[in-house]
């Protein structure tokens, strides 16, 4: 499909495994990310999400 990239291609770009780009796009992390069957396909201009962790503070 066009405009459209795979998970593997997102983590050559991204320079993360194809998992992680999987376990984002489950997440709803990235915009624009749809599931046909059992693949991701992921918009070609979308940007690699930010990590939003919390950390814990020591009190």
């Amino acid at each position: 499909m066009q405009g459209f990239i795979t998970p593997n291609e997102a983590a050559k770009k991204w320079n993360i495994t194809p998992r992680q780009v999987q376990i984002l796009c489950k997440s709803d992390r990235i915009p624009g990310a749809i599931q046909i069957s059992r693949i991701w396909l992921i918009p070609d201009n979308a940007e690699k999400p930010t990590k939003n962790r919390v950390k814990k503070s020591n009190l």
